[in-house]
C-alpha cells in the first residue's frame, strides 16, 4: 500500500485538509502524520455540515479508524496540542489514538514571548510571523539548545536544557528588549505538568511509520504551510522556519525517500497569501475584495485576512518542479462562478523581460509583474457537480488549461467545501 504526500503549492491555506480528508475517505488510511510546522498552520474540514478546524493536529484526527501522528519534524506546544484535543472531545471526536514523536521539539512559553517581542522589534521590516514561538522553536533546534518532548520524563535533563535556552534569552530580553528575565524554575514546572498526559501518547513514530509501511499500510502524510513558505524554497525571508516542501516529510518523519508513491500538491483555482512579502498577482481592486468575500478568505489559525489575487501558473510549475508532484487536488473552482473572465498568470515580466519560471533572486521576485491569459467563465453553479463531465464546457477548459501549464495532472478539483463537493478528473 502506498505512502502519500499531501502539501500545499502555494502559500498555504490551499484545503489540505479538505484533500487529505477525501483521501482518507475514498480510500483506507491507517496513518495519518504531520512532519512539520507547529500550531501556526490551520485545516478546516466541513463533516456532514459541521466545520472542524484543526491546528497542531493531522486533519485525520477526524477519520475514523485512522491513527494520527505528530512526527519528529513538528513543534508542539503541549499548551496548544491538549487546548486542541480537548475541544474536539467536548464536540464528541474520539481522539485516544494519537501519537507523538518522542524527537519532537517543545514550543515552550519563552519562544512566544521571543517571538511577539522580536516581530515588534523589527518595525517595518516585520515577517509576519503568527507569533506563537514557531520560528524560536526551530532556533532553539538548529542551536541545539532545544527542548524535545522525551526531556519532560525527565526532570534534570529538562532544568539543564531550560537553563541553556534562557541563559541568551534572557539577556535578550532584559538588555536588548527592555524585558523582564523568564524564570527557569517557572517553565520547568509549566512543561512538567503536561508529562503525564503526554506519556501515553509518545513513542519511536519513525519506527512506527516504518513497521506500517513495511506491513503493507497506507500512510498519508499531511503538510502544513506550503511549498512558497519553505525556508529554503520559498520567498525568503517571508517564509516559514521548516521544509514543507516534499523532501522535508523524510526527514520531518524517519521514512526513506523511497518509500514516497504519490506528492499530491494542493492549489487553488486562485492565490491566496497571509502576511508579508511578495505576491505577483495580488489584487487591490473589488475583484480581489470579491475574492475574499466569497472565499471566505481568513486565516484558519491567525484570523488574519487572507490578501488574493488569481492563479499563477509560475508558481504552480515551480511546486511542481521541486516538489516532484505526481498530481494536483484543484480546490475552491466553484468561487469563481461569479466571473465573466479569469484572468491567469502565464508568465512575469521583469525589467522588460518575459519569465516563465521562478526568478532567481528576491529582488527580481519583487518585481515581477503577472502576464495574464484570459478565459471564459461559466456563470453557473458547480456546487453539485460530482463529474467532470458534469461542470460546464468553459469550466472544463479551465481545469484543463490549469493542468496543461502546471507541471502535473489535476486529480481532483473541490467545488464546495464539504467532504462530498469534488469532482475526480483522473482516477
Amino acid at each position: 500500500m502506498p505512502a502519500i504526500v499531501v502539501l500545499g503549492a502555494q502559500w498555504g491555506d490551499e484545503g489540505k485538509g479538505k484533500a487529505t480528508d477525501l483521501l482518507a475517505t475514498t480510500d483506507p488510511i491507517d496513518f495519518v502524520v504531520r512532519t512539520s510546522g507547529g500550531h501556526n498552520a490551520g485545516h478546516t474540514i466541513v463533516v456532514n455540515g459541521e466545520k472542524y478546524a484543526t491546528h497542531l493536529l493531522p486533519s485525520g484526527i477526524l477519520t475514523p479508524g485512522a491513527t494520527s501522528v505528530i512526527a519528529n519534524g513538528v513543534v508542539v506546544s503541549p499548551e496548544a496540542l491538549f487546548r486542541e484535543l480537548d475541544g474536539l472531545i467536548e464536540r464528541g471526536v474520539e481522539v485516544a489514538d494519537l501519537k507523538v514523536s518522542a524527537n519532537a521539539h517543545v514550543i515552550a512559553s519563552y519562544h512566544a514571548t521571543i517571538d511577539k517581542v522580536t516581530e515588534r522589534f523589527l518595525g517595518k521590516n516585520q515577517i509576519g510571523t503568527t507569533g506563537r514561538g514557531i520560528g524560536p522553536a526551530y532556533a532553539d533546534k538548529i542551536n541545539r539548545v532545544g527542548v524535545r518532548i522525551a526531556d519532560l520524563f525527565d526532570e534534570k535533563i529538562l532544568t539543564q536544557k531550560v537553563e541553556a535556552a534562557l541563559d541568551v534569552r534572557n539577556h535578550l530580553l532584559t538588555k536588548v528588549y527592555n524585558r523582564r528575565a523568564i524564570e527557569v524554575e517557572a517553565v520547568v514546572e509549566e512543561l512538567l505538568s503536561y508529562a503525564d498526559r503526554l506519556r501515553p501518547m509518545v513513542c519511536d513514530t519513525s519506527l512506527l511509520l516504518n513497521q506500517a509501511l513495511d506491513a503493507g499500510q497506507t500512510v498519508l502524510f499531511e503538510g502544513a504551510q506550503a511549498t512558497m513558505l519553505d525556508v529554503d524554497h520559498g520567498t525568503y525571508p517571508f517564509v516559514t522556519s521548516s521544509n514543507p516542501v516534499a523532501g522535508g516529510v523524510c526527514v520531518g518523519a524517519g521514512v526513506g525517500p523511497t518509500r514516497i508513491d504519490r506528492v499530491i500538491g494542493v492549489i487553488k483555482a486562485y492565490t491566496t497569501r497571509v502576511g508579508s512579502g511578495p505576491f505577483p498577482t495580488e489584487l487591490f481592486d473589488e475583484d480581489g475584495v470579491q475574492l475574499q468575500k466569497l472565499g471566505g478568505e481568513i486565516g484558519v489559525s491567525t484570523g488574519r485576512t487572507r490578501r488574493c489575487g488569481w492563479y499563477d501558473a509560475v508558481v504552480a510549475r515551480y511546486a511542481s518542479r521541486v516538489n516532484g508532484l505526481t498530481e494536483f487536488f484543484l480546490t475552491k473552482l466553484d468561487i469563481l462562478d461569479a466571473w465573466d473572465r479569469i484572468p491567469v498568470c502565464v508568465a512575469y515580466e521583469i525589467d522588460g523581460q518575459r519569465v516563465e519560471e521562478m526568478p532567481m533572486t528576491q529582488t527580481e521576485f519583487h518585481h515581477a509583474k503577472p502576464v495574464y491569459e484570459f478565459f471564459d467563465g461559466w456563470k453557473t453553479d458547480i456546487s453539485g457537480c460530482r463529474t467532470f463531465d458534469e461542470l460546464p464546457k468553459n469550466a472544463q477548459l479551465y481545469v484543463q488549461a490549469l493542468e496543461e501549464m502546471s507541471g502535473a495532472k489535476i486529480w481532483g478539483v473541490g467545488v464546495g467545501p464539504g467532504r462530498e463537493q469534488t469532482v475526480v478528473v483522473h482516477g
